[in-house]
Protein backbone atom coordinates (compact mmCIF):
# COMPACT_ATOMS: atom_id res chain seq x y z
CA UNK A 1 0.00 0.00 0.00
CA UNK A 2 2.70 2.50 0.63
CA UNK A 3 3.23 2.79 -3.38
CA UNK A 4 -0.27 3.45 -3.45
CA UNK A 5 -1.31 7.03 -4.13
CA UNK A 6 -1.73 9.24 -1.24
CA UNK A 7 -5.43 9.51 0.16
CA UNK A 8 -5.82 13.01 0.87
CA UNK A 9 -8.24 14.36 3.72
CA UNK A 10 -10.12 16.49 1.88
CA UNK A 11 -10.80 17.06 -1.50
CA UNK A 12 -12.87 19.64 -3.60
CA UNK A 13 -15.30 18.68 -6.02
CA UNK A 14 -17.90 19.72 -8.62
CA UNK A 15 -20.84 18.74 -8.68
CA UNK A 16 -23.17 20.12 -11.08
CA UNK A 17 -23.28 23.01 -13.34
CA UNK A 18 -20.33 25.38 -11.08
CA UNK A 19 -18.48 26.56 -13.89
CA UNK A 20 -20.75 26.85 -16.53
CA UNK A 21 -22.86 29.43 -14.04
CA UNK A 22 -19.29 31.16 -13.31
CA UNK A 23 -19.82 31.98 -17.13
CA UNK A 24 -23.07 33.24 -16.47
CA UNK A 25 -22.55 35.53 -13.94
CA UNK A 26 -19.41 37.16 -16.02
CA UNK A 27 -21.78 37.17 -19.36
CA UNK A 28 -24.32 38.57 -17.14
CA UNK A 29 -21.65 41.72 -16.23
CA UNK A 30 -22.11 41.43 -12.65
CA UNK A 31 -19.16 39.43 -10.54
CA UNK A 32 -18.42 41.87 -7.49
CA UNK A 33 -21.58 41.15 -5.11
CA UNK A 34 -25.33 41.11 -4.31
CA UNK A 35 -26.02 39.71 -8.03
CA UNK A 36 -28.12 37.29 -9.85
CA UNK A 37 -26.53 34.12 -7.80
CA UNK A 38 -26.28 35.43 -4.34
CA UNK A 39 -29.96 36.36 -4.40
CA UNK A 40 -30.60 32.66 -5.64
CA UNK A 41 -28.39 31.06 -3.25
CA UNK A 42 -30.02 33.24 -0.28
CA UNK A 43 -33.50 32.68 -1.42
CA UNK A 44 -33.08 28.73 -2.32
CA UNK A 45 -31.50 28.16 1.41
CA UNK A 46 -34.36 30.17 3.36
CA UNK A 47 -37.06 28.40 1.48
CA UNK A 48 -35.13 25.04 1.87
CA UNK A 49 -34.24 25.83 5.37
CA UNK A 50 -37.43 28.07 6.81
CA UNK A 51 -34.99 30.69 7.66
CA UNK A 52 -36.34 34.58 7.64
CA UNK A 53 -33.43 35.83 6.17
CA UNK A 54 -30.32 34.72 4.60
CA UNK A 55 -27.23 37.34 3.74
CA UNK A 56 -24.36 35.59 1.72
CA UNK A 57 -21.17 36.78 3.57
CA UNK A 58 -17.14 36.07 2.55
CA UNK A 59 -16.54 32.86 5.10
CA UNK A 60 -17.72 31.59 8.37
CA UNK A 61 -15.57 33.46 10.10
CA UNK A 62 -17.21 36.77 8.38
CA UNK A 63 -20.95 35.07 9.59
CA UNK A 64 -20.14 34.92 13.07
CA UNK A 65 -18.62 38.57 13.40
CA UNK A 66 -21.42 39.84 11.66
CA UNK A 67 -23.53 37.64 14.59
CA UNK A 68 -21.43 39.60 17.32
CA UNK A 69 -21.83 43.04 16.15
CA UNK A 70 -25.84 42.33 15.77
CA UNK A 71 -25.73 41.34 19.11
CA UNK A 72 -24.89 44.51 20.54
CA UNK A 73 -22.64 43.57 23.16
CA UNK A 74 -20.27 45.87 25.97
CA UNK A 75 -16.57 45.31 26.45
CA UNK A 76 -16.88 43.18 29.32
CA UNK A 77 -19.65 41.24 28.41
CA UNK A 78 -19.69 36.90 28.34
CA UNK A 79 -20.36 34.59 25.77
CA UNK A 80 -20.97 31.07 26.82
CA UNK A 81 -19.62 28.34 24.38
CA UNK A 82 -17.19 25.27 23.75
CA UNK A 83 -13.77 25.39 23.89
CA UNK A 84 -13.71 22.60 21.54
CA UNK A 85 -14.39 24.80 18.73
CA UNK A 86 -12.56 26.72 15.36
CA UNK A 87 -10.78 29.42 16.72
CA UNK A 88 -13.46 31.92 15.09
CA UNK A 89 -16.17 30.66 17.55
CA UNK A 90 -14.58 32.51 20.26
CA UNK A 91 -12.41 34.87 18.13
CA UNK A 92 -15.82 37.00 16.55
CA UNK A 93 -16.77 37.67 20.27
CA UNK A 94 -13.45 38.41 21.82
CA UNK A 95 -12.88 41.13 18.95
CA UNK A 96 -16.19 43.27 20.18
CA UNK A 97 -15.01 43.48 23.50
CA UNK A 98 -16.78 40.19 25.00
CA UNK A 99 -15.26 37.35 27.48
CA UNK A 100 -15.56 33.98 26.20
CA UNK A 101 -16.68 31.75 29.28
CA UNK A 102 -16.38 28.19 27.98
CA UNK A 103 -17.99 25.02 28.91
CA UNK A 104 -17.37 21.61 29.01
CA UNK A 105 -18.64 18.80 26.30
CA UNK A 106 -20.87 15.58 25.93
CA UNK A 107 -19.35 12.68 25.41
CA UNK A 108 -21.31 11.06 23.16
CA UNK A 109 -21.70 14.09 20.61
CA UNK A 110 -18.64 16.44 21.28
CA UNK A 111 -21.49 19.30 21.10
CA UNK A 112 -21.48 21.53 24.43
CA UNK A 113 -23.03 20.15 27.39
CA UNK A 114 -26.63 21.55 27.96
CA UNK A 115 -26.52 20.41 31.45
CA UNK A 116 -23.57 22.79 31.71
CA UNK A 117 -25.16 25.84 30.82
CA UNK A 118 -27.02 27.35 33.54
CA UNK A 119 -24.48 27.04 36.05
CA UNK A 120 -22.00 29.16 33.54
CA UNK A 121 -24.66 32.30 33.80
CA UNK A 122 -23.63 35.17 35.18
CA UNK A 123 -25.28 39.12 35.45
CA UNK A 124 -22.96 39.54 32.52
CA UNK A 125 -23.74 37.01 30.22
CA UNK A 126 -25.53 37.83 26.99
CA UNK A 127 -25.19 35.42 24.57
CA UNK A 128 -24.94 31.36 23.94
CA UNK A 129 -23.30 29.67 21.13
CA UNK A 130 -23.94 26.50 20.42
CA UNK A 131 -21.59 24.83 18.01
CA UNK A 132 -23.64 21.71 15.74
CA UNK A 133 -20.19 19.31 15.65
CA UNK A 134 -19.66 17.10 12.75
CA UNK A 135 -22.90 18.44 11.27
CA UNK A 136 -24.77 16.74 14.65
CA UNK A 137 -27.37 19.08 16.69
CA UNK A 138 -26.80 20.52 20.10
CA UNK A 139 -29.46 19.99 22.19
CA UNK A 140 -31.00 22.89 20.89
CA UNK A 141 -34.68 22.72 22.63
CA UNK A 142 -32.70 23.03 25.97
CA UNK A 143 -30.63 25.36 24.99
CA UNK A 144 -33.51 27.74 23.52
CA UNK A 145 -35.49 27.14 27.20
CA UNK A 146 -32.13 28.34 28.56
CA UNK A 147 -32.29 31.30 26.91
CA UNK A 148 -35.57 32.56 26.92
CA UNK A 149 -35.82 32.86 31.07
CA UNK A 150 -32.50 34.66 30.84
CA UNK A 151 -32.93 36.66 28.37
CA UNK A 152 -30.26 35.52 26.31
CA UNK A 153 -29.58 35.74 22.71
CA UNK A 154 -28.69 32.17 20.92
CA UNK A 155 -26.19 32.24 18.18
CA UNK A 156 -25.81 29.18 16.22
CA UNK A 157 -22.27 27.88 14.79
CA UNK A 158 -23.78 25.74 12.31
CA UNK A 159 -20.48 26.19 10.25
CA UNK A 160 -20.42 22.36 9.95
CA UNK A 161 -24.12 22.07 10.06
CA UNK A 162 -25.62 23.08 6.85
CA UNK A 163 -28.52 20.58 5.28
CA UNK A 164 -28.71 19.10 8.86
CA UNK A 165 -32.00 19.03 11.39
CA UNK A 166 -32.98 18.67 14.88
CA UNK A 167 -36.19 17.41 15.45
CA UNK A 168 -37.30 18.68 11.92
CA UNK A 169 -35.33 22.29 11.71
CA UNK A 170 -32.84 22.83 10.22
CA UNK A 171 -29.49 23.61 11.84
CA UNK A 172 -28.89 27.96 11.75
CA UNK A 173 -32.94 28.42 11.65
CA UNK A 174 -33.51 27.68 15.96
CA UNK A 175 -31.24 30.46 17.41
CA UNK A 176 -31.93 33.75 17.08
CA UNK A 177 -28.94 33.80 14.37
CA UNK A 178 -27.27 30.95 12.51
CA UNK A 179 -23.54 30.78 11.31
CA UNK A 180 -23.16 28.83 8.14
CA UNK A 181 -19.82 27.87 5.82
CA UNK A 182 -19.10 27.32 2.36
CA UNK A 183 -15.62 26.70 2.75
CA UNK A 184 -13.74 24.07 0.63
CA UNK A 185 -13.78 21.32 3.63
CA UNK A 186 -17.45 21.78 4.15
CA UNK A 187 -20.52 19.73 2.65
CA UNK A 188 -21.07 22.08 0.05
CA UNK A 189 -18.24 24.72 -0.93
CA UNK A 190 -17.39 27.73 -3.11
CA UNK A 191 -13.39 27.87 -1.58
CA UNK A 192 -14.08 30.64 0.31
CA UNK A 193 -17.65 31.76 1.98
CA UNK A 194 -20.36 31.95 4.25
CA UNK A 195 -23.91 32.79 5.31
CA UNK A 196 -26.01 34.55 7.90
CA UNK A 197 -29.29 33.07 8.72
CA UNK A 198 -31.73 35.63 10.72
CA UNK A 199 -34.50 33.99 12.05
CA UNK A 200 -35.52 37.32 14.07
CA UNK A 201 -36.88 39.84 12.27
CA UNK A 202 -35.47 42.46 14.29
CA UNK A 203 -32.05 41.77 12.98
CA UNK A 204 -32.70 42.16 9.68
CA UNK A 205 -32.09 45.76 8.82
CA UNK A 206 -29.06 46.44 10.78
CA UNK A 207 -27.79 42.98 9.57
CA UNK A 208 -27.82 44.30 5.82
CA UNK A 209 -25.80 47.82 6.91
CA UNK A 210 -23.21 46.59 8.63
CA UNK A 211 -22.25 43.71 6.03
CA UNK A 212 -22.45 46.34 3.19
CA UNK A 213 -19.59 48.90 5.01
CA UNK A 214 -22.26 50.19 7.09
CA UNK A 215 -24.40 52.20 4.68
CA UNK A 216 -28.25 51.84 3.79
CA UNK A 217 -27.24 50.80 0.28
CA UNK A 218 -29.69 48.00 0.07
CA UNK A 219 -32.28 50.35 0.66
CA UNK A 220 -31.54 52.69 -2.13
CA UNK A 221 -31.55 49.59 -4.36
CA UNK A 222 -34.98 48.63 -2.94
CA UNK A 223 -36.20 52.66 -3.57
CA UNK A 224 -36.98 52.73 0.33
CA UNK A 225 -34.22 55.89 0.06
CA UNK A 226 -33.40 58.17 -2.78
CA UNK A 227 -29.72 57.99 -2.04
CA UNK A 228 -27.69 56.04 0.35
CA UNK A 229 -25.21 57.36 2.79
CA UNK A 230 -23.30 56.21 6.03
CA UNK A 231 -25.64 55.22 8.65
CA UNK A 232 -23.52 52.65 11.07
CA UNK A 233 -20.10 50.74 11.56
CA UNK A 234 -19.61 48.32 8.84
CA UNK A 235 -17.71 46.47 6.96
CA UNK A 236 -17.50 44.64 3.29
CA UNK A 237 -18.93 41.18 4.12
CA UNK A 238 -20.44 40.49 1.06
CA UNK A 239 -19.87 37.44 -0.99
CA UNK A 240 -18.21 37.74 -4.18
CA UNK A 241 -20.71 36.78 -7.72
CA UNK A 242 -18.82 34.52 -9.19
CA UNK A 243 -18.31 32.67 -5.59
CA UNK A 244 -22.02 32.60 -5.75
CA UNK A 245 -22.65 31.13 -8.80
CA UNK A 246 -20.25 28.41 -7.53
CA UNK A 247 -22.33 27.78 -4.68
CA UNK A 248 -25.17 27.72 -6.63
CA UNK A 249 -24.33 24.70 -8.95
CA UNK A 250 -23.90 22.80 -5.29
CA UNK A 251 -26.48 24.13 -3.49
CA UNK A 252 -28.71 22.50 -6.86
CA UNK A 253 -27.16 19.02 -6.11
CA UNK A 254 -27.80 19.11 -2.15
CA UNK A 255 -29.82 15.99 -2.09
CA UNK A 256 -27.31 14.28 -4.36
CA UNK A 257 -24.46 15.05 -2.71
CA UNK A 258 -25.82 14.59 1.07
CA UNK A 259 -26.51 10.92 -0.58
CA UNK A 260 -23.31 10.47 -1.38
CA UNK A 261 -22.00 11.57 2.39
CA UNK A 262 -24.53 9.08 3.62
CA UNK A 263 -22.91 6.49 2.02
CA UNK A 264 -19.81 7.03 2.83
CA UNK A 265 -20.46 7.68 6.41
CA UNK A 266 -22.27 4.53 6.64
CA UNK A 267 -19.51 2.39 4.94
CA UNK A 268 -17.03 3.23 7.21
CA UNK A 269 -19.43 3.07 9.99
CA UNK A 270 -20.21 -0.58 9.35
CA UNK A 271 -16.71 -1.86 8.35
CA UNK A 272 -15.06 0.01 11.51
CA UNK A 273 -17.98 -1.61 14.22
CA UNK A 274 -15.71 -4.59 14.54
CA UNK A 275 -13.01 -2.62 16.09
CA UNK A 276 -15.49 -0.68 18.41
CA UNK A 277 -16.90 -4.00 19.85
CA UNK A 278 -13.17 -5.52 19.97
CA UNK A 279 -12.89 -2.14 22.36
CA UNK A 280 -10.26 -0.33 20.20
CA UNK A 281 -11.72 2.86 19.06
CA UNK A 282 -15.39 4.72 19.41
CA UNK A 283 -17.16 5.82 16.43
CA UNK A 284 -19.56 8.95 16.51
CA UNK A 285 -22.77 8.55 17.61
CA UNK A 286 -25.94 10.54 16.44
CA UNK A 287 -28.58 10.83 19.21
CA UNK A 288 -32.25 10.30 18.65
CA UNK A 289 -33.80 13.53 16.72
CA UNK A 290 -30.84 14.36 15.47
CA UNK A 291 -30.73 14.38 11.64
CA UNK A 292 -26.80 14.72 10.50
CA UNK A 293 -25.40 16.09 7.34
CA UNK A 294 -22.45 13.81 7.68
CA UNK A 295 -20.07 16.33 8.05
CA UNK A 296 -16.98 14.04 8.99
CA UNK A 297 -16.59 10.62 10.47
CA UNK A 298 -14.10 10.07 13.28
CA UNK A 299 -12.96 7.65 15.36
CA UNK A 300 -11.63 7.95 19.41
CA UNK A 301 -8.82 6.14 20.71
CA UNK A 302 -8.64 5.07 24.19
CA UNK A 303 -5.79 7.41 24.87
CA UNK A 304 -3.54 10.34 23.45
CA UNK A 305 -0.67 8.35 23.09
CA UNK A 306 -2.49 5.34 20.76
CA UNK A 307 -4.03 8.16 18.75
CA UNK A 308 -0.73 9.95 17.99
CA UNK A 309 0.61 6.63 16.67
CA UNK A 310 -2.78 5.95 14.83
CA UNK A 311 -1.94 9.48 12.92
CA UNK A 312 1.26 8.51 12.00
CA UNK A 313 0.85 4.87 10.82
CA UNK A 314 -2.14 6.61 8.53
CA UNK A 315 0.67 8.86 7.51
CA UNK A 316 2.96 6.17 6.42
CA UNK A 317 0.41 4.28 4.39
CA UNK A 318 -0.17 7.24 2.31
CA UNK A 319 -3.34 8.26 4.54
CA UNK A 320 -3.75 11.95 5.00
CA UNK A 321 -5.82 11.65 8.57
CA UNK A 322 -5.72 14.44 10.85
CA UNK A 323 -6.45 15.33 14.77
CA UNK A 324 -9.17 18.25 15.33
CA UNK A 325 -9.18 21.32 17.20
CA UNK A 326 -7.07 22.35 20.11
CA UNK A 327 -9.20 23.29 23.15
CA UNK A 328 -9.14 27.09 22.89
CA UNK A 329 -9.18 27.17 26.90
CA UNK A 330 -5.78 25.72 26.37
CA UNK A 331 -4.58 27.93 24.21
CA UNK A 332 -2.03 30.95 24.55
CA UNK A 333 -5.17 33.26 24.00
CA UNK A 334 -7.50 31.08 25.82
CA UNK A 335 -5.27 31.31 28.88
CA UNK A 336 -5.27 35.37 29.20
CA UNK A 337 -8.68 34.93 29.99
CA UNK A 338 -7.86 32.91 32.64
CA UNK A 339 -8.35 29.08 31.95
CA UNK A 340 -5.86 26.24 32.35
CA UNK A 341 -5.54 22.60 31.49
CA UNK A 342 -8.16 20.54 33.55
CA UNK A 343 -10.67 23.17 33.64
CA UNK A 344 -12.51 21.20 31.26
CA UNK A 345 -11.58 17.39 31.48
CA UNK A 346 -14.11 15.93 29.18
CA UNK A 347 -13.11 18.55 26.47
CA UNK A 348 -9.31 18.04 27.04
CA UNK A 349 -9.39 13.70 26.86
CA UNK A 350 -11.83 13.80 23.58
CA UNK A 351 -9.56 16.05 21.89
CA UNK A 352 -6.48 14.16 22.96
CA UNK A 353 -8.36 11.17 21.65
CA UNK A 354 -9.96 11.72 18.25
CA UNK A 355 -8.86 11.08 14.57
CA UNK A 356 -10.59 12.62 11.23
CA UNK A 357 -10.66 10.32 8.65
CA UNK A 358 -10.65 10.97 4.99
CA UNK A 359 -14.27 12.45 3.87
CA UNK A 360 -15.11 13.77 0.76
CA UNK A 361 -17.96 13.30 -2.16
CA UNK A 362 -15.49 11.84 -4.68
CA UNK A 363 -13.91 9.22 -2.25
CA UNK A 364 -13.87 5.69 -3.62
CA UNK A 365 -15.01 2.54 -1.88
CA UNK A 366 -11.50 1.13 -2.87
CA UNK A 367 -9.55 3.97 -0.86
CA UNK A 368 -12.18 4.02 2.03
CA UNK A 369 -11.14 0.42 2.15
CA UNK A 370 -7.60 1.16 2.44
CA UNK A 371 -8.25 3.24 5.26
CA UNK A 372 -10.43 0.62 7.16
CA UNK A 373 -7.44 -2.35 6.13
CA UNK A 374 -4.52 -0.21 7.88
CA UNK A 375 -6.75 0.69 10.75
CA UNK A 376 -7.68 -3.04 11.13
CA UNK A 377 -3.45 -3.88 10.40
CA UNK A 378 -3.08 -1.26 12.80
CA UNK A 379 -4.83 -2.72 15.66
CA UNK A 380 -4.50 -6.61 15.37
CA UNK A 381 -0.77 -6.67 14.07
CA UNK A 382 1.01 -3.45 15.85
CA UNK A 383 -0.74 -2.07 18.92
CA UNK A 384 -1.78 -5.27 20.89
Amino acid sequence: MKNSPMIPFNKPFIAGKELYYIAQAVTMGNIAADGYFTKACSRLLEERFGIRKVLLVPSGTAALELAAMLCNLQPGDEVIMPSYTFVSTASAFVRVGARPVFVDIRPDTLNIDETKIEAAITERTRVIVPVHYGGVSCEMDRIMDIARRYNLLVVEDAAQGVNAFYKGRALGSIGHLGCYSFHETKNYICGEGGALCINDERFIERAEILRDKGTNRQKFFRGEVDKYTWVDIGSSYVMAEILAAFLYGQLEQMDAIAARRFEIYQHYAMHLKPLEEQGFLRLPRIPAGCQSNHHLFYVLTPDGPTRDALLAHLKSEGIHAVFHYVPLHTSPMGRTFGYKEGDLPVTESLAARLVRLPMYYELTQHDQERVVVTLEKLFSEILI
